[in-house]
């Protein structure tokens, strides 16, 4: 039988991103997490931490996560801890305080380079220049908020792929999918 980590890898990035970036609060966070779930996507057909992304109007929201920043589930209880903290500009923002040590155990090397990748990209970035930089042109979230017009619809990990590896890609994913199916 074949054991689902998604969990553990969804608290361990959560950790790696907040211990290795500067400012990472919410909504921060919930852009790390599109980059390393539709970048992996885009390279081998599967996401990293499993989460479903939304079209808001600030960008992809896994909703999931966004649920449980206030009441988190037990996963995410063991792993890190949500306050409140004040900004330089009078506003306050959700502080997130890692409560164990991250841990690589459940990630292949493609997943661990990403994220150390997208760390570094973005370790001073704010999370006004993370909204801009997922609200590109020719992006997902575009396609889904701007252009058809689905105020928070799903994000389809599809409209990651480049047209040139469309195919490949989804045959990996439809193969990925069979073979989780199977050993549930």
């Amino acid at each position: 039988m074949i054991v689902n980590h998604q969990n553990e890898k969804l608290a361990n990035a959560i950790i790696y991103f907040v211990e290795n970036t500067k400012s990472c609060g919410k909504t921060k966070l919930f852009k790390l997490l599109y980059f390393l779930d539709f970048e992996h996507y885009s390279q081998t057909g599967r996401s990293v931490t499993g989460l479903d992304y939304y079209a808001w109007p600030k960008g992809p929201v896994p909703v999931r996560i966004f649920n449980e920043i206030d009441s988190p589930s037990n996963e995410l209880k063991d792993a890190i801890q949500v306050t409140k903290k004040q900004t330089f500009d009078g506003k306050s923002m959700n502080n997130i305080v890692p409560i164990k040590e991250f841990s690589s155990e459940h990630f292949s090397k493609r997943e661990l380079n990403l994220i150390k990748q997208l760390s570094e990209e973005y370790f001073d970035s704010y999370a006004n220049d993370m909204i801009e930089a997922t609200h590109l042109e020719n992006q997902p979230w575009h396609q889904i908020y701007e252009i058809e017009e689905s105020k928070q619809g799903l994000i389809s990990y599809k409209l990651a792929l480049k047209k040139s590896e469309y195919e490949q890609i989804i045959k990996n994913a439809i193969e990925n999918d069979e073979f989780q199916e199977n050993y549930k």
